[in-house]
């Protein structure tokens, strides 16, 4: 009850706090027009066989097409490309009148390279390029983003096109929530699509739903109206979750998509999501397991606690040899294992655990005993391959330089070796203090921080 008590007034307290902003410094308008805008591959259905695509159009626009050929270096396809009738969903967001169409390409060639279009028949975008996955078993190699939320246009903007620049044949981009503030905010969707731009219609992209993409009715949570509409995601999920906790098989590994703003506020939806996820996890045909959730499972922020999601979920996470855990929330960069200090940590017992923040919005650090590396006040995206038997992560900042990198080694019966890169880095540490939080801790706070600086150094040898 008090966790309820918790939620429901600090989204009350949140309110006030917005409507005493001025909007005029950010509210950049993106009104909608007959020529589509905000496309964006997903998946609806397998990789290898299938694409997604959704995008938006102003009202004048009553029915939707797309356009889809095998990539051709010549432009002579374009008579011959396959024209596909759109789902249209008319929707009412801020009092205007918006249409977003969706379309699923399927019996598609495994491995293979086609270009699409959408529009109406007459108003059209460019065409775009992208690729199936395999069949088979085959590398894969993602992005990672944790939070952008705020700035998205301005500060934002600057990771996921770095990131896109450092692997530009990524097979897809991860979005561990809070993609955006204000869940029904339109122009901080618009700017978060103007932000990625026209590789969100090349690249598919995996967003699981954070704290900030819910909005309150009363005392009950419901997701941003703009999140089913304008993202085209699996509907596996159970059933009054769906599009919000998901699974995909991508080339021998299986993604799961968990939603734990739902699994944090609600005790059912936690056991339901549990329940789900055992059945998932024990069926998994892929080598590797990769979940995705916005809370933590440990926090890198002092004072910031998920203990019942953890109590729920990290026992099955071990029971189900899940590899590593991608998640947000925090606002800072923590990495690591939940083993007791001072043992071994070459041979994990449990997933890696990793929390990221792509955008501007930076929390203090709490350096606590589950990390083995960790920044604070610093934007980073992370390019992770699987190959075979091996994961390698890497963690960069919007500099482009390495912040952080590890490999997984995967034996014959499931069971991991860590192989640490980190001390091998030249880029030391960043884990001074954002300017805000030195000017406005009490000493107290100072002192308490200093100290388990000093703690997390002494236990890392560092000088």
């Amino acid at each position: 009850m008090y966790s309820l008590f918790r939620r429901y007034f600090g989204f009350a307290i949140a309110a006030i706090f917005i409507s005493s902003i001025s909007f005029a410094q950010s509210n950049k308008s993106y009104p909608a027009s007959a020529f589509p805008d905000r496309v964006i591959l997903g998946y609806k259905g397998d990789p290898a066989t299938t694409q997604a695509v959704n995008w938006r159009t102003d009202s004048t626009v009553k029915s939707a097409v797309a356009a889809i050929h095998e990539a051709d270096p010549s432009p002579d396809f374009v008579p011959n490309a396959k024209i596909i009738n759109a789902k249209s969903q008319p929707i009412l967001l801020e009092g205007r009148n918006v249409v977003y169409h969706e379309v699923n390409f399927t019996d598609l060639k495994p491995a293979t390279q086609y270009v699409y279009r959408v529009g109406n028949g007459t108003q059209w975008s460019e065409w775009f390029h992208f690729k199936t996955a395999s069949d088979k078993s085959a590398p894969i190699s993602f992005l990672y983003f944790g939070d952008a939320q705020n700035d998205i246009r301005s500060l934002w903007s600057r990771t996921i096109r770095g990131a896109y620049s450092a692997l530009p044949k990524a097979n897809f981009f991860i979005h561990a929530g809070d993609l955006i503030n204000r869940s029904n905010t339109d122009y901080e969707w618009g700017e978060w699509f103007e932000a990625g731009g026209w590789v969100n219609g090349m690249i598919p992209n995996l967003p699981t739903p954070g704290n900030h993409e819910y909005y309150r009715d009363g005392l009950k949570e419901h997701v941003s109206k703009h999140w089913r509409p304008q993202f085209a995601l699996p509907e596996n999920g159970p059933e009054d979750l769906l599009e919000t906790t998901y699974y995909i098989d991508y080339q021998g590994s299986r993604f799961i998509f968990l939603n734990s703003e739902e699994a944090t506020s609600n005790r059912g939806t936690r056991s339901m999501q549990a329940e789900w996820f055992e059945k998932v996890a024990s069926n998994n045909p892929g080598r590797w397991l990769v979940v995705v959730h916005h809370h933590p499972i440990y926090s890198t922020k002092q004072g910031r606690d998920n203990d019942e999601w953890r109590e729920k979920m990290e026992p099955l996470y071990k029971k189900h040899k899940v590899d590593i855990v991608l998640q947000g929330h925090d606002h800072t960069y923590g990495r690591g294992i939940n083993m007791p200090v001072g043992q071994s940590r070459k041979k994990p017992d449990g997933p890696i655990y990793v929390v990221s923040v792509s955008g501007p919005k930076m929390y203090d650090i709490g350096l606590q005993n589950w990390m083995d590396r960790a920044a604070s006040n610093t934007q980073l995206y992370q390019a992770i391959t699987i190959d075979q038997d091996k994961l390698f992560f890497k963690a960069f900042t919007v500099n482009g330089d390495l912040y952080d990198a590890f490999d997984l080694e995967k034996d014959k019966k499931g069971g991991n070796t860590l192989v640490e890169l980190s001390d091998k880095l030249e880029m030391q540490e960043r884990l001074k203090l954002p300017e805000r939080y030195e000017k406005s801790f009490k000493e107290a706070e100072l002192k308490e921080y200093n100290e388990r600086y000093q703690e997390y150094k002494k236990r890392k040898g560092i000088k």
